[in-house]
């Protein structure tokens, strides 16, 4: 696995990985960190996202936080947020001052709906591609497909509160992992 250069190197990175994202940028990170700049395994990449999922914040930012706190400490904590936030939130802001003036015009409207459709899109290969590593899982991959069906019936179907359906959806999940572990 390689390292990011410097700080300097992951807020570089952080912001164009921040920069290529609209409504979602998970396909983003795992291309930008395990394919392109290999400083994690797919493998890692997944174990950082299950910790920032459950951390208060955007997943991406947590994750990136994590990496940045790994290589460079607060160094690199105060290089992903600078990475992610400040040129992003600039223009989101001009842009923003932009749009309010038009967003009545249909073609505004139809650019919008097509991002949308382009993030889902994205974010439905990103799925696919964290899937594949999940069959060497512990827990085998009917343990984790009725895990992930479990959370999404919980928190979809039933509403149940988000912070109840991590509870027990990953506690049964740990509590799988750990039986599974014990066996010879």
């Amino acid at each position: 696995m390689n390292a990011p250069r410097s700080p300097w190197h992951l807020a570089w990175v952080c912001n164009r990985l921040a920069l290529q994202g609209f409504g979602g940028i998970l396909a983003v990170a795992q291309h930008e960190f395990v394919e392109r700049e290999r400083w994690l395994s797919d493998a890692e990449f997944l174990e950082l996202m299950a910790a920032a999922q459950v951390l208060p914040g955007p997943n991406v930012i947590n994750l990136a936080i994590m990496l940045g706190q790994r290589h460079f400490g607060w160094r690199g904590v105060l290089a992903v947020l600078g990475g992610m936030l400040l040129v992003p939130g600039l223009l989101v802001i001009a842009l923003a001052a932009l749009a309010s003036q038009q967003l009545h015009r249909p073609e505004v409207q139809g650019a919008l709906r097509g991002m949308g459709l382009v993030a889902a899109g994205l974010l439905l290969g990103a799925s696919w591609k964290l899937a594949l590593p999940l069959r060497r899982s512990p827990l085998g991959p009917w343990a984790v497909a009725a895990l992930a069906a479990a959370g999404l019936l919980l928190s979809a179907w039933l509403r149940w509160p988000l912070v109840a359906v991590v509870l027990l959806v990953g506690g049964l999940g740990m509590a799988w992992a750990a039986h599974q572990a014990r066996r010879p």
